[in-house]
């Protein structure tokens, strides 16, 4: 059989070398033909022959079918290699993969406390910029409130201040002289200055200090809250890593800062708004006080030493009010808090001030000036105390401004009188009533009826003679006639 596998294996390479003939591979590629010639010498076809009961059988080995048995047997004993190495050094293979495990586990476990520590180091930085930032917050709360209490008192006298308007216009003059007047009659010129606002005709109800925030809160959001702000919220920030600073957690806070610094831009830009209107109104006030005569230092300087107050004297530059640390909105705050009781002062005296008309209505009209004059029994010069307002007779007469009477009743040559004791030494007289509607010691309101038009006394037809005494001394009525037309304007 050895002998029949030599031959036979001659008998394979010739016929290996007549194949490429038979199965056409002449054509193949010359890499092809050399890599099939190299097969063929590594595994000529082979047989083997089996002799049994005097027959003979043999089984044929190609190429093919021994390369890929070679393989089979190759890959086998790479598998069983393979195995065996793991089997033995099954050991040392955990042991290598337990350490690298427990290196990234380490590695992981830093990470997370890397993790941790930023975010306890922002956790904490949000907590401070969130604790300053709502300080910051109540702070521009409380300038808010500080503005709105002004303005809400200052609201208070512009609403009251309208109350002048439809009783401070004087009467026409009578076009030709009528059975009372007799000379020339010559108005007082009207005096220069800024217009005035129309004042208050009786107390207001008093007012709270502070009102709820406003829009002009909301009145929801100036630069020394932003100022505040950023000097607290700054170094905690530039306290943690540049990964913490840039959190969005952080820049909302950033925006919110600056939301605050607008709205007390605002605030500060009302405040000095309403300091400067304050003072404007108090000036304009002071001018029809100057127009009907009187002082408004020496009213003022009365007014106050009727008025229960006092505490220490603390300079403006020492002072800061509120919660708020800037300085300069404090000395605002307070010179406009100032300004305003001044200016309600001022408007509390010129409540004391009579700025009206005793009578109103159609056929009214001033038919007798304030001064010398023909006296209409005697013709000879006289002066006259007064001025005399006619009309119907039965005309309301009205109080030209609160007070209490002092005398209500015949009084000589102004027949029926009624005297009002207005405060801060202003008294008003209303003469030749027909009738008088108070009593002594009676608490009249300005426009009260006090009694009606009529003739009574030395008078030679239904008026009623009005007069106006400051400190003792009689003045012309004509002048806070003129006050209040100058508050009109």
């Amino acid at each position: 059989m050895k002998n029949s596998a030599q031959d036979t294996g001659s008998t394979g390479a010739n016929a290996a070398s007549s194949l490429p003939s038979e199965d056409g591979t002449a054509s193949l590629h010359p890499v092809v033909e050399r890599v099939w010639a190299w097969l063929h010498d590594i595994f000529p076809e082979r047989q083997i022959y089996i002799r049994s009961s005097g027959r003979v059988q043999f089984l044929t080995f190609s190429p093919s079918l021994q390369a890929t048995l070679a393989g089979l047997a190759a890959i086998f004993l790479g598998w069983v290699a393979f195995a065996s190495v793991n089997v033995i050094f099954k050991d040392h293979i955990i042991a290598a993969k337990d350490h690298r495990f427990q290196a990234m586990q380490s590695a992981y476990e830093g990470r997370v406390a890397d993790l941790q520590l930023s975010y306890d180091e922002l956790n904490g930085a949000l907590l401070a910029a969130e604790d300053r930032f709502k300080s910051t917050a109540d702070k521009l709360e409380g300038k808010q409130k500080s503005i709105a209490g002004l303005l809400s008192r200052k609201g208070a006298i512009d609403a009251s201040l309208a109350g002048l308007r439809n009783s401070t216009a004087a009467p026409p003059k009578a076009e030709s002289g009528s059975s009372d007047f007799v000379g020339a009659y010559t108005p007082v010129p009207q005096a220069d200055g800024d217009a005035v606002l129309p004042v208050l005709p009786a107390p207001a109800q008093p007012q709270p200090r502070t009102a709820r925030p406003t829009h002009a809160s909301l009145l929801d959001i100036g630069s020394s809250l932003y100022r505040l702000a950023v000097a607290w919220f700054q170094p905690q920030k530039a306290a943690v890593s540049e990964k913490i600073a840039n959190h969005p957690a952080l820049h909302a806070l950033d925006a919110q800062t600056a939301r605050l610094a607008k709205l007390n831009a605002q605030g500060d830009k009302l405040l000095r708004a309403a300091n400067t209107n304050i003072a404007e109104r108090a000036r304009n006030i002071e001018d029809v006080m100057r127009v009907a005569g009187v002082s408004p230092t020496k009213m003022e300087g009365r007014y106050l030493r009727g008025t229960a107050m006092g505490g220490p004297l603390l300079p403006l530059s020492a002072v800061r009010t509120g919660d708020t640390r800037d300085g300069r909105f404090s000395a605002d705050l307070v010179t406009a808090q100032a300004s305003l009781s001044r200016l309600e002062a001022l408007l509390a005296v010129v409540r004391h001030i009579p700025l009206a008309q005793p009578i109103q209505g159609a056929g009214t009209e001033i038919t007798s000036g304030f001064g010398a004059r023909t006296d209409p029994f005697t013709r000879r010069a006289a002066f006259h105390a007064g001025l005399d307002f006619g009309g119907p007779w039965g005309t309301k007469v009205h109080a030209t401004a609160p007070g209490k009477v002092v005398w209500a009743g015949p009084r000589g040559a102004y027949g029926n009188m009624v005297e009002i004791d207005n405060g801060l030494g202003v008294r008003t007289r209303y003469g030749h009533l027909s009738r008088v509607l108070v009593r002594r010691g009676e608490t009249i309101a300005k426009g009260q009826t006090v009694g009606r038009l009529g003739s009574t006394g030395r008078s030679t037809g239904p008026h009623v003679h009005y007069e106006v005494w400051v400190d003792n001394t009689v003045r012309n009525p004509e002048n806070f006639l003129e006050a209040g037309r100058h508050v009109l304007e």
